[in-house]
């Protein structure tokens, strides 16, 4: 097996020829080219080829992991490593022409998170991070800020699209947020989300209704720069739970307590 700084020059690499290659697509995108896969979920051929891309360049470093991939490129199953792949997390601002999308791709040894990339192509931002060894934005070591009171705050959210049975909780915390915090920001892509927690630019993200692919080279990246990721009731299933609580661990406590105050009494 490559050793673990190899894989990741290798996947930075990768990320970059990927996410620019889309960049250069959007060009001449339009919405003809894009297909529903449910209600406000959508999907287009720049998508499933840049998983393809993905998977094929994974699979000849790691023959023996899995994959778990947002378009079902490759449903093959590993005895201990797993990649997690979002070809383009925020498909939804891709199509719209809105440059606020990226690749998010990390490794998982059984149930441990052990490399993470995220490559923003209209910002030419690569994050990235080994487990143990920090994170890392363009190769410059990054760290979560120092703010440690939502009054000095900025956030991060994401808004139901498809999910709607805690939407009244939902707002009800939003509201809260807005009267106790800097303000909250919706990008539309969870990864990056992460990724500006990760660097200082949020002190928090929380969102609903995730996929592993939206949340686990985020994840990782948040925590080796410092930061505190549960899921919304403070455990460990954030990844597979469908909930995230991201921070700079400054204002874990204050955040984590509005949240699980507004979705559980």
């Amino acid at each position: 097996m490559m050793s673990l700084e190899e894989l990741q020059s290798n996947l930075i690499n990768e990320s970059k020829a990927i996410g620019r290659w889309m960049k250069e697509e959007r060009l001449g995108f339009s919405m003809k080219d894009v297909e529903v896969k449910g209600f406000n979920n959508f999907v287009s051929y720049v998508d499933k080829e840049a998983e393809r891309r993905f998977v094929k360049a994974l699979e000849s470093w790691l023959p023996e992991a899995g994959f778990i991939a947002e378009e079902g490129t490759s449903d093959k199953k590993g005895e201990r490593y797993h990649w997690i792949i979002d070809p383009l997390d925020g498909t939804t601002n891709f199509v719209h022409g809105i440059p606020m999308y990226c690749t998010s791709v990390a490794l998982m040894d059984k149930d441990e998170l052990i490399l993470g990339v995220i490559y923003e192509p209209s910002a030419d931002e690569c994050f990235h991070a080994i487990a143990g060894q920090g994170a890392f934005q363009n190769g410059e070591p990054i760290h979560v800020s120092e703010r440690d009171t939502l009054l000095k705050s900025l956030l991060a959210t994401g808004f139901p699209y498809d999910d709607f049975e805690r939407e009244n909780e939902y707002f009800d915390i939003l509201k809260t947020f807005t009267k106790k915090s800097r303000g909250l920001r919706r990008l539309g892509s969870a990864a990056i989300d992460l990724a500006y927690v990760a660097c200082g630019r949020f002190e928090g993200f929380y969102e609903y209704g995730l996929n592993p692919w939206d949340v686990a080279a985020g994840a990782l990246i948040v925590k080796e720069a410092g930061g505190s990721v549960t899921d919304f009731k403070g455990q460990k299933d954030f990844i597979f739970g469908e909930e995230i609580i991201a921070d700079n661990a400054k204002i874990t406590e204050e955040f984590r307590a509005i949240i699980q105050t507004g979705f559980y009494g």
